[in-house]
């Protein structure tokens, strides 16, 4: 297994590294978004889990987090049609590296519905999505109580965002130090349930509808943060796909199958993910 490190440029400034799992005979390719707020290299058991089941593995990190080159401030903002520029500049340099594969995208929370918002704006620039604890932020998709105090916490966040010039995410609590635009956008889609960003005239919803490859879905049993009705509601808007899911608990994780902890015990989630062998 090759062990990479990339270097991946957008072409507006924006510069950070892809890094790369690729075993020796490869039969698919996957990029991988992390969650809000995370960096790449915390998914890095999960590509070594899923590249020694034959899958080259290209993590890939967002804009302001990690080894990005910027940090959102006053003076440094970006939305959704920023991160979505720099996914595609990532696919470029993981076509070169592992050219002529059956093309994965996907993600864990925020990665996953960046995904299919890239299928949004390219129906068929993927064979087949993963989504992992990834569901849409849309509050009626929550259970009670969560749902009755969402919609204050989304116009809260980009107040607060505008205020400071970028949200505090580090001191809440919730995601990295994010972009105004990104909170922006991100507000947009749990309040009114639809995907769509400043900059792109794309119905990213019809867009998604149009995408006809695999979905797999991962759910966790105890995931307040994604939980099953805001997943499933995600998966919807692929309404032209062949999807499968699972629900995966503690005992078969290994794990507290929560949002987070999956990412130190992935075998599991490599295993359906890789082989659609259901735990």
């Amino acid at each position: 297994m090759q062990a990479l490190v990339l270097p991946v440029e957008t072409g507006d400034g924006h510069r950070a590294e892809l890094i790369a799992r690729i075993p020796d005979a490869p039969h698919m390719r996957l990029l991988w978004m992390a969650g809000m707020g995370l960096p790449a290299r915390h998914f890095i058991p999960f590509a070594e889990a899923l590249a020694a089941r034959g899958v080259a593995v290209f993590l890939h990190e967002w804009r302001g987090i990690g080894s990005s080159n910027l940090r959102a401030s006053r003076a440094s903002n970006w939305g959704y049609r920023e991160l979505l520029a720099d996914m595609m500049a990532s696919e470029a340099v993981a076509e070169a590296h592992a050219p002529g594969l059956p093309r994965v995208i996907g993600g864990h929370s925020l990665g996953g519905q960046l995904s299919c918002c890239r299928l949004g704006l390219q129906a068929d620039a993927a064979d087949a999505v993963w989504l992992v604890g990834s569901g849409s932020p849309y509050w009626p998709t929550f259970p009670t109580p969560t749902r009755w105090w969402l919609p204050v916490v989304y116009r809260f966040f980009p107040w607060l965002a505008r205020r400071c010039g970028y949200l505090p995410g580090r001191r809440l609590g919730f995601g990295g130090n994010e972009a105004v635009g990104v909170i922006q956008d991100w507000s947009r889609s749990a309040l009114c349930g639809r995907y769509a960003a400043r900059g792109i005239d794309t119905d990213l919803e019809a867009g998604m509808a149009r995408f006809s490859g695999d979905v797999r879905r991962v759910n966790f049993r105890d995931d307040w943060l994604a939980p099953a009705s805001s997943g499933q509601y995600l998966a919807g808007k692929l309404c032209s796909a062949q999807a499968e899911t699972v629900e995966l608990d503690a005992a078969t994780l290994g794990a507290v199958a929560d949002h987070y902890a999956w990412m130190k015990a992935p075998e599991a989630v490599a295993a359906f993910l890789a082989n659609n062998d259901k735990p």
